[in-house]
């Protein structure tokens, strides 16, 4: 047998390496014709306004595509070697941007004016979505209509499941224009219900690893350790960043683009401390977000404001884009257990059961607290319950779940929740555009001179955009302990109100509370749709 040369071995390497190199950029290529024929696609659909196809549709449509094609050609196994690519790489590099720039272009105004009730719908409806969720799918289990899982393991599917991400819902709302108070109940609950979705699965996974012990007292105090440590731990960077932009002098000319590393810097530090601290990274550059556009985006200077907004607003699109398109080709291209075809069948009634459970539950208890002429009225009610569409959180946490649980059971949470996801984004949100029209709530005509058009309107405003306090004494009630509790929490979200505009403001901004900036809503752009400014006056 003839020996091989270290000459010919290096040389065999460098043509290894050379195929690998080559094999690598064909796949970078690959990904990047798909980017931007997502971006092409979604532009012209939103010019020939075509809302039967949304822009999250058309690029999971591409990525389907694009793996379907790959399994049926040669190319396959290099392919999925090179677009393939790891949990790691979802959560520190998709996953950040996509949450920050949610609680980052949050609207002040509208969210905080509605905060009561968004607290309500994210925080216990996403608790009451989740346990039905959970209980459904486990009692289904049990009479043997779907796959049968362990109770603690429905409750994390219950959990990762109620993740939502209206994206197709805010943008018809865009282009259409809209309540800017139904506006800010969906968009501020996709927000915090990303959060309140993560703390409910890492508690559920913690007593899945360790259920011996187990009570539940600990599993409250599990939960309210992520949960509020995490959101701690995003406020205190937030606010720490406030402070250093407005004292450090850095708006100056030759400090600018130092002004804008450091702003760029500070999400990705909450994240990482947060993940350090063994607390939910993602609900901590979340409340980051929130905390940054309020307080340090107006201590920046022009310039690094508008570089900022457009910078997050690039990778936020571009990573969720992608998401989307990778979506679509894991499903052509990966092994999924298909044969619970039941689960995922049944998982969907299930979590149309439970979105209604949380959504009319939520409203009920928020239209007890509110006068007549404030309550949400049931068409916005529907709109809510139809916007409950699941995409990247659900996925993430499904990916997730694949480690956290044994025996192919995480195999087949992925394959139904992304099975979920393409359904929903494809056929609920292709048929977004007509139901909301249908429940009126979109277009110029969609407010209504009835008492009910003030819907959501916790906080009212003058022309000045002055605060002013809502008056619950128009509401001559039984005076019920339930009513008496949840007057008393919508009193204090309107304190905190007064708090941030009197205290909070002067103290990390260089402005005063009435130089808010206005260009945050996301609705700016189709004003001309709203209703008239004596929608806010009652």
């Amino acid at each position: 047998m003839d020996e091989i040369s270290p000459a010919d071995s290096g040389g065999g390497g460098r043509v290894s390496s050379g195929k690998e190199q080559q094999a690598a950029g064909v796949g970078i290529l690959l990904q990047i014709m798909m980017l931007v024929l997502s971006f092409v696609l979604g532009h012209v659909l939103r010019r020939k306004k075509i809302y039967i196809i949304p822009e999250a549709s058309a690029s999971l449509l591409i990525g389907l595509i694009v793996g379907i094609l790959a399994n049926i050609s040669d190319t396959e196994n290099s392919i999925r070697a090179w677009f393939n690519f790891h949990e790691e790489f979802f959560f520190l590099f998709l996953l950040p941007p996509i949450i920050f720039q949610s609680g980052f272009s949050l609207a002040p105004k509208p969210f905080f004016s509605n905060f009561g009730a968004i607290v309500t719908f994210a925080i216990f409806g996403t608790f009451v979505s989740s346990i039905v969720t959970g209980v459904l799918v486990y009692l289904g289990g049990l009479v043997y209509l779907m796959y049968r899982l362990p109770f603690v393991e429905c409750l994390m599917f219950g959990a990762l499941i109620s993740a939502t991400d209206p994206v197709t819902v805010l943008s018809i709302f865009q282009e259409l224009g809209t309540d800017v108070n139904l506006y800010a109940l969906v968009f501020g609950e996709s927000v915090l219900n990303d959060a309140m979705a993560i703390s409910l699965y890492r508690t559920m996974s913690m007593v899945k690893a360790d259920p011996s012990g187990q009570n539940l007292f600990m599993v409250v105090i599990r939960f309210l350790e992520t949960f509020f440590g995490s959101m701690s731990a995003g406020v205190g960077v937030g606010f720490t960043s406030a402070l250093l932009f407005k004292y450090a002098g850095l708006d100056i000319d030759n400090l600018q683009n130092l002004e804008s590393c450091l702003f760029v810097l500070f999400p990705y530090f909450s994240y990482m401390l947060a993940e350090g601290l063994g607390l939910s990274g993602i609900v901590s550059i979340l409340f980051t977000g929130i905390v940054m556009k309020h307080y340090s985006y107006s201590n920046l200077s022009q310039s690094s404001q508008r570089f900022v907004s457009a910078f997050f607003e690039l990778i936020s699109s571009l990573a969720e884009t992608f998401v989307f398109i990778y979506m679509g080709f894991d499903i052509a291209m990966e092994q999924h257990s298909w044969s619970h075809v039941g689960f995922i069948f049944f998982s969907i009634i299930f979590i149309g059961i439970a979105r209604a459970a949380n959504v009319f539950s939520c409203a009920y208890l928020v239209n007890l607290v509110r006068p007549s002429h404030r309550k949400i009225p049931s068409k916005h009610q529907n709109a809510l319950w139809y916007s409950g569409l699941r995409g990247a959180m659900a996925f993430a946490l499904a990916l997730q779940s694949v480690h956290d649980l044994p025996e192919g059971h995480g195999q087949t949470i992925l394959t139904a929740t992304t099975a979920i996801v393409v359904l929903t984004v494809l056929l609920i949100g292709g048929s977004t555009g007509t139901m909301l029209e249908a429940l009126d709530v979109v277009g110029g005509d969609s407010h209504s001179d009835s008492p009910l058009a003030s819907v959501g309107t916790i906080v009212n405003y003058e022309e000045n955009n002055g605060y002013v306090a809502p008056s619950y004494e128009e509401e001559s009630s039984s005076g019920s302990k339930i009513k008496m509790k949840l007057k008393e929490f919508h009193r204090s979200a309107t304190s905190f109100t007064a708090l941030d505009k009197n205290y909070l403001t002067p103290f990390f901004t260089s402005q005063n509370g009435d130089e808010e900036d206005e260009a945050a809503l996301p609705l700016a752009s189709s004003s001309s749709e709203f209703h008239d400014n004596n929608h806010y006056s009652s």
